[in-house]
């Protein structure tokens, strides 16, 4: 009986197999792409677009109104500080300095004269009267102190004490009118003294007055750089007010960009940037100069000032340019590209590790910083450990994979599917192209 009994349970066994259904036959393994975790440095990046800007520019204003005589340069030239751009017609002006010149020369001959000439003769006359009197003075006082003394020996009748006394009272009144003409006479001269430098002072002003007006029909550049702008031609009125010629110094420009209102306190003045133009590869670095401390209530961002070299002056004004900022390093962090990172349960991220027995699973990770096509993972895989980049979405957890080196197609179209959510202040790479072979 016991043959009889094992071959009807294998007749079943059979019969049972030959009756699964498709989802109970095994699955096959889903072709995947692989790469293996790595340590990197990897930077947290804060991004912005902007323009570029002259270091310095500056719009020459004349501050008179007048045709213009002659140009010295034309748009593009380059210039010196200082050099001689433009004049406008001055001949009214250069006239009307030359006439202020000879009417200084005549009030510095006048006060020659004056300090010089007429004012001492009078004074130095009343001084000599002066002293005439004063000599005089003394003179009748000795006299009456004689007399005095001889009228008191009885040797001498006091009439001529009388005389004496009234001759020497005659000379005291000569002497002090003597004072007061000299006091006079040194007061008016004093008075014309400086009535004449006064004319002299006002007669230099007014000269330099018209030698300015004559300057400023020159017209000199305050800064060495390109002339930028010429909107006149020799012979059209320049306004005063209104810019004549503009230059600007390219030797150096700066990349005004504006980064996102919350990332903008992680950029401090020093940092490197990196700046990129439109459908040019090449990247530039540049130093941050200026973290503007206001943020644009209409665009919630701040703007950045990057200053870069330009040798060759080969970067324009005006060329639209898009900056990145490493604000931060991190050195033997765990990367991942950022084709791996897949959502994960619960809103959250996640990663598909395939083991050496080709079983893929699925492994919440915590994200860093993105650099490029890397991203920072804190936790949930080690390096060496090797994650899918191709094939992982729509796998499901602990499914058999098949690893292959080419690109594959997938159940799912990818480029449809939801990108894996971005690390804070990165935009989502395109996915790695390449796989590591196995």
């Amino acid at each position: 009986m016991a043959p009889k009994v094992h071959l009807l349970v294998l007749a079943t066994a059979v019969l049972a197999a030959c009756h699964k259904t498709p989802e109970e036959a095994e699955k096959p393994a889903a072709p995947v792409q692989v790469t293996a975790v790595t340590q990197a440095t990897i930077r947290r990046v804060v991004q912005g677009d902007g323009a570029l800007f002259p270091l310095s520019q500056d719009s020459i204003v004349p501050k008179i109104s007048a045709p213009v005589q002659k140009f010295y340069v034309n748009r593009g030239d380059h210039v010196k500080e200082g050099q001689l751009l433009a004049v406008l017609e001055n001949r009214d002006l250069e006239y009307a300095a030359a006439e202020s010149k000879g009417a200084l020369e005549q009030a510095q001959s006048n006060y020659r004269t004056t300090s010089v000439s007429t004012v001492p003769e009078s004074v130095v006359k009343a001084q000599t009267d002066l002293q005439t009197a004063r000599d005089v003075q003394e003179s009748s006082r000795r006299l009456l102190e004689s007399r005095q003394q001889l009228f008191k020996q009885g040797a001498l009748a006091g009439r001529l004490v009388d005389e004496a006394q009234i001759a020497y009272q005659q000379a005291q009144n000569q002497y002090r009118a003597a004072q007061e003409h000299l006091k006079a006479l040194e007061l008016v001269s004093q008075d014309a003294i400086e009535g004449a430098a006064a004319q002299v002072r006002s007669a230099r002003a007014h000269l330099g007055s018209q030698e300015v007006q004559v300057a400023y029909s020159r017209i000199v550049s305050p800064i060495s750089g390109i002339v930028a702008d010429r909107p006149l031609n020799p012979g059209e009125m320049a306004n005063a007010g209104s810019p004549l010629i503009t230059v600007v110094n390219i030797s150096r420009v700066v990349a005004r960009v504006n980064v996102p209102e919350s990332e903008a306190s992680a950029v401090k003045l020093g940092q490197t940037a990196t700046v990129t133009q439109p459908d040019i590869k090449e990247e530039i670095e540049g130093k941050v100069k200026v973290v503007s401390p206001d943020a644009d209530p209409n665009t919630t961002s701040v703007q950045i000032w990057i200053e870069i070299a330009n040798p060759g002056e080969r970067l324009k004004p005006g060329t639209p340019v898009h900056a990145a900022i490493a604000t931060e390093v991190y050195k033997a962090a765990t990367v991942v590209p950022a084709a791996a990172i897949l959502p994960g349960e619960e809103g959250g991220t996640g990663v598909f590790t395939v083991s050496p027995d080709n079983v893929a699973h699925m492994r919440a990770v915590t994200l860093g910083v993105r650099e490029g096509n890397q991203v920072q993972v804190l936790n949930g895989v080690n390096p060496g450990e090797e994650v899918v980049i191709v094939g992982g979405m729509g796998l499901e957890d602990n499914a058999k994979v098949k690893i292959v080196t080419t690109t594959v197609e997938e159940s799912e179209d990818e480029d449809d599917a939801p990108d894996a959510p971005p690390a804070a202040g990165q935009e989502s790479p395109a996915k790695e192209g390449s796989a590591k072979q196995k």
